[in-house]
């Protein structure tokens, strides 16, 4: 089982491009982040005639969280992170996908640091430490996938001290994501890649793709109990150099069925 996570920087313009990924690589499930189109806007008629189910959350002209299945229909199970019913920003949805239970995350980008948008971000992951470990009290198979916003380690961006100050890279964010590692989550590209310079997103101003100066900013959490059945992550590049691409690429794992 192929389970992706792909940041596509706004679905209406980047549609082909998602389209002829789902066609090549064929993910079982895919979560996807940064939308950029209202609910009714979705392309869900597109998704089904290339084979996939959706459920989504959609937010007019930014965020925007969607979970597809191929060859399936995603059972929701939550829409939006508990902890604050006046926080409206679509950056979270969960589904029950056969034994696994997925959610899909776009966490806030935080800059400028510090001030307000910096608070919301360390706010949010606040909330959604406390529902990770809500989750692993559960003690069922979960990924939690997506655009996290945050530059684990000096190892995740291409010259780190460019970055100390930046919202996804300062002491307290690296902090949340530790603590979330500290609970039992297993960072599975990581985890299959120790010691490697690996990275999942790219500017586009001063040909930083082509320089390989990025970050590892997208990642896949999986519960303990999925530790054995991980097989495989990487980063589709190839999505990064296409036409017209988002400046994230899709990353992945592959999972061994049970």
């Amino acid at each position: 089982m192929r389970i992706a996570t792909f940041n596509v920087n706004g679905i209406t313009a980047r549609l082909p491009a998602l389209l002829a990924w789902l066609d090549q690589t064929k993910p079982d499930i895919a979560c996807l982040q940064e939308l950029k189109a209202p609910q009714e806007r979705f392309p869900k008629a597109a998704l089904e005639d290339a084979g996939y189910g959706a459920i989504w959350h959609g937010q007019s002209a930014w965020n925007g969280v969607a979970i597809l299945q191929r060859g399936g229909q995603p059972v929701e199970r939550r829409r939006g992170l508990p902890g604050d019913p006046a926080d409206l920003h679509s950056r979270y949805i969960e589904a029950q996908i056969g034994d696994l239970v997925i959610g899909g995350l776009y966490l806030p980008n935080g800059n400028p640091a510090p001030g307000p948008k910096y608070d919301y971000k360390l706010s949010w992951l606040k909330r959604f430490e406390g529902h990770a470990c809500d989750l692993m009290a559960e003690k069922r198979p979960v990924v939690l996938a997506g655009d996290y916003n945050i530059i684990p380690t000096d190892l995740d961006v291409y010259v780190p001290d460019r970055w100390r100050d930046d919202a996804l890279f300062r002491p307290e964010v690296r902090a949340a994501y530790e603590r979330l590692l500290g609970q039992g989550w297993i960072d599975a590209l990581r985890t299959m890649h120790p010691g490697e310079t690996i990275y999942t997103f790219w500017d586009y101003l001063r040909r930083r793709f082509e320089r390989n100066a990025g970050l590892r900013i997208d990642h896949l959490l999986l519960s303990p109990d999925l530790a054995p059945r991980l097989k495989a992550a990487d980063v589709d590049r190839f999505a990064r150099a296409g036409e017209r691409p988002s400046d994230h690429a899709p990353t992945w794992v592959e999972l061994e069925d049970r």
